[in-house]
C-alpha cells in the first residue's frame, strides 16, 4: 500500500511495444503500475502481457467492473499518469476534454502530474492543430516530453520517436518524488551544459578533464520533469534524458558556440559543463611521434560564462559550477566566492573535488555543493544524489526567474 501508484496509459501507435519495457522499469524500481491501453493499443500488445507483467486486471472499457466505478477511482487513486506512447489523436482528445474510453476518463479524473511520451511521425508531431493541443496541455501543468529524434516507422527519420523507456521511467521518479508540487517550469526554455570538453593534441590525443556529464544529466532531467523546454549541450555518450533537446558538441569551441545559440531564446543557462581554460595552439593532421620529450603551445580558451553574463537578456538566470579545491591561496568557499566576483552570473555552484574515493570527485553518482548567490545568500546542499542536488539548483532558479 506504500508503493507510489502509477497509471500507465498506453494509446494506439506502434511504439507500444516500447512501454512494455517501461512498465518493467516501474514496476521494478518498486511502483504499484495499473495499464490502461485504448483500444487500439492492444492491436499492438494484447491485454495477457500486460496484465501478466504488472499484475493488475487490464481493460480498455469504462463498462468493466461498473460496480467500482473505475472510470472515476483509477485517475483519482493515482500519485502519476504517463502516456506512453502518447498518439496526436490521444492528446487531442485530452486538450479537448473528450473521454470515450477508460484512459481519456482516467486523464480527467487525475489530479496527480500527468505526464505525455509523444511518438508519430514528424509532420503529425508539427501540424499545427498537434501543436495547438501541446500548448494547451501544458497551459494546464500537463508535462508533455518532446520527441526523440531518430528512426520513425519504415524507412523514415526524425523528430517523433518515443524517447528510451529507462529515460521515460527517470523522469517519472523524478516527478514522484516532488509529490504534489506544480510543474514550475512549463512554458520556459532552457539551456544546460554537461561533460568535459576534448582538446585535440592530433586525430589520436587530446587534453581532458574526468567530468563524466552526470551532474549536467541529472540538471536537464529535473528541467524536463518539472515541464521546461530543455537543451542540453553535452560532450558526454550518456543516453539522451527523456523530452530534452541533445546537441553533441567536443571541444570547448564547439561548447561555446552551441551555448551561445541556445541562450539567446533561453530564459535560465546552467554551465555545469567542465570546459578546458586551454587548448593547443595547433593540432597536427597527423599523429604526434613518440619522442623523449614533449612540448606543447597551450593558447587560453574563451571564457563561455563570462561571454553569456555579457550578452545576457533582461530577466534571463544565469548559472555557473566551479569543482574545487582549498590550496595555500583560499579554501574551497573562499577561491568560489571570487570565482562568483569575476563571472557576475546570479547563482554559482561550488564543490569540492579531489582524489579517487572522495565523495563529492568526478564520475561519481553522488555530490554535495554550497550554492552562493550574486545577492549574497548561501545555501548549502548536503551530501546525496546528483539528482536531489539538480532539484535544489533549480529551486533557487525559480526563485529568480520573471513571474508570469
Amino acid at each position: 500500500m506504500d508503493r507510489p501508484r502509477v497509471v500507465l496509459g498506453v494509446a494506439g501507435g506502434i511504439a507500444a511495444y516500447k512501454a512494455v519495457e517501461l512498465l518493467r522499469q516501474l514496476t521494478e524500481s518498486g511502483h504499484d503500475v495499473r495499464v490502461v491501453p485504448t483500444e487500439s493499443a492492444l492491436t499492438f500488445v494484447g491485454a495477457p502481457t500486460w496484465a501478466a507483467l504488472s499484475g493488475q486486471p487490464v481493460s480498455t472499457s469504462v463498462w468493466d467492473d461498473v460496480a467500482s466505478v473505475p472510470h472515476v477511482k483509477i485517475g483519482q487513486g493515482a500519485d502519476l499518469v504517463v502516456v506512453a506512447p502518447a498518439t496526436a489523436d490521444l492528446m487531442a482528445k485530452a486538450a479537448h476534454g473528450l473521454a470515450d474510453d477508460l484512459l481519456t476518463n482516467t486523464l480527467l479524473t487525475a489530479r496527480c502530474p500527468v505526464v505525455l511520451a509523444p511518438a508519430m511521425h514528424t509532420e503529425m508531431w508539427e501540424h499545427p492543430a498537434t501543436r495547438a493541443n501541446v500548448a494547451t496541455l501544458r497551459a494546464r501543468g500537463v508535462v508533455v516530453l518532446e520527441p526523440a529524434v531518430g528512426r520513425l516507422t519504415g524507412a523514415d527519420s526524425g523528430k517523433g520517436r518515443l524517447p528510451d523507456p529507462a529515460e521515460i521511467a527517470l523522469l517519472c521518479r523524478r516527478l514522484l518524488a516532488r509529490g504534489a508540487q506544480p510543474p514550475d517550469l512549463v512554458g520556459r526554455r532552457v539551456v544546460v551544459s554537461a561533460g568535459g570538453t576534448r582538446e585535440h593534441l592530433d586525430p589520436v590525443r587530446f587534453l581532458g578533464n574526468r567530468s563524466s556529464g552526470k551532474q549536467g544529466y541529472a540538471l536537464a532531467r529535473s528541467a524536463a520533469a518539472r515541464g521546461a523546454e530543455v537543451v542540453l549541450v553535452t560532450t558526454s555518450a550518456l543516453p539522451d534524458p527523456a523530452g530534452v533537446e541533445v546537441v553533441r558538441v567536443t571541444s570547448a569551441l564547439d561548447l561555446r558556440d552551441a551555448v551561445l545559440k541556445a541562450a539567446t531564446e533561453a530564459e535560465a543557462v546552467v554551465m555545469a559543463a567542465a570546459v578546458a581554460d586551454y587548448r593547443p595552439a595547433q593540432r597536427l593532421a597527423a599523429k604526434r611521434k613518440k619522442t623523449a620529450t614533449l612540448t606543447v603551445e597551450l593558447v587560453q580558451n574563451p571564457d563561455v560564462l563570462a561571454e553569456l553574463v555579457a550578452a545576457r537578456r533582461p530577466g534571463q538566470v544565469l548559472v555557473g559550477f566551479a569543482a574545487e579545491t582549498g590550496d595555500a591561496d583560499g579554501t574551497v568557499l573562499e577561491h568560489g566566492r571570487a570565482k562568483l566576483a569575476r563571472k557576475g552570473c546570479d547563482l554559482l555552484v561550488v564543490n569540492e573535488v579531489g582524489e579517487d574515493g572522495h565523495p563529492t570527485g568526478f564520475e561519481g553518482d553522488a555530490n554535495a555543493a554550497t550554492v552562493l548567490a550574486a545577492d549574497g545568500a548561501s545555501t548549502d546542499i548536503p551530501l546525496g544524489s546528483k539528482d536531489a542536488l539538480a532539484d535544489t539548483v533549480w529551486d533557487l532558479v525559480v526563485t529568480r526567474l520573471t513571474p508570469r
